[in-house]
């Protein structure tokens, strides 16, 4: 049975989250406000951000918007990005989080990706002190391919815990989660929460028209999707939203939810009219015909045997 994030109020965890990473950097307070209050009237009860996301402002942010509304609300943060896994760095990012979000209890706290240094016994071990303390409820990591994560669930349930959910990249160009990580999810009822189902702006067809974005402004996401299949596919995708009467955004989100394992895709975006499109998936029924057309769109990688002839 898959995992299921709720809230202090027993209120379950949307269809889609809503990742603020852009809160106090690219999008401004009130900028970031609209965002939320879009999320709200969408539906949307899942939050995620992260210690080190805008240094610390998109915390600080989402933490002012939360008011009365808090109980109805997932919140999940990250630590250690930088600094390892050991213990006092976990303390000291969850005590900063929850100082910033103004929580006494984060509902999640990830390890935001793996660290090969550190023995994960001492990272379970602070996650149960934080547990027992009251300062999480669930328990995710972040960037860990599937050996990690299984690892990693073996070894918390020495101390009683057990991994909700878990984040890996995917998209319709950024396939590698359904070799081994999307089934293994599933098979051990572990939520998974992927970020950039749009391909950093890739999968919304705004590079085709010249406008700007983290593919024009950052180096790291300009490498990530610079192979000329995955800008094919992107256009593609815009061909086949234009055929449907939809935004580019919308299918590509409503896709990477459409996955039979059902995953719950972190959107995100600057602006409540960007964000816009990709809340609209939230009501989008993808029809098993439009999925397999986008699916035609890139490349299925092959299974982990690599025995792609027997592929299905």
């Amino acid at each position: 049975m898959k995992h299921t994030l709720t809230s202090l109020n027993g209120t379950p965890a949307s269809r889609l989250a809503f990742g603020t990473m852009q809160f106090g950097g690219r999008a401004d307070a009130d900028a970031s406000r609209a965002m939320f209050d879009a999320c709200i009237d969408a539906g949307i009860t899942h939050f995620d951000t992260a210690h080190v996301y805008t240094d610390g402002a998109s915390e600080t942010l989402l933490g002012g918007f939360l008011g009365d509304r808090r109980e109805d609300l997932i919140i999940a943060t990250k630590a250690a990005y930088t600094g390892g896994s050991g213990r006092a760095n976990i303390l000291a990012s969850a005590e900063t989080s929850r100082q910033r979000l103004q929580l006494d209890t984060l509902d999640v706290l990830y390890l935001h990706r793996f660290d090969p240094d550190t023995d994960m016994h001492e990272s379970f071990q602070t996650f149960a002190e934080l547990k027992t303390a009251g300062h999480i409820r669930f328990i995710g990591l972040s960037n860990y391919a599937a050996w990690q994560v299984v690892k990693a669930a073996n070894i918390a349930a020495e101390f009683d815990l057990d991994i909700a959910v878990i984040q890996p990249m995917y998209n319709l160009v950024k396939r590698q989660a359904e070799v081994e990580i999307l089934p293994m999810a599933d098979d051990l009822g572990i939520l998974v929460a992927p970020y950039s189902p749009l391909g950093g702006g890739l999968l919304t067809g705004k590079y085709t028209k010249g406008e700007a974005g983290r593919l024009t402004e950052d180096d790291r996401y300009a490498a990530r999707y610079a192979p000329e299949v995955m800008h094919d596919a992107a256009a593609g995708l815009a061909a086949l939203a234009g055929d449907l009467g939809l935004h580019p955004a919308t299918l590509a989100v409503a896709w990477a939810a459409a996955h039979p394992t059902g995953p719950s895709p972190i959107i995100s975006a600057r602006s409540a009219e960007q964000l816009a499109p990709s809340l609209a998936a939230m009501q989008y029924e993808m029809p098993a015909d439009v999925y397999t057309r986008i699916a035609a769109l890139s490349p299925t990688p092959p299974p982990a045997t690599d025995r792609i002839e027997e592929q299905s």
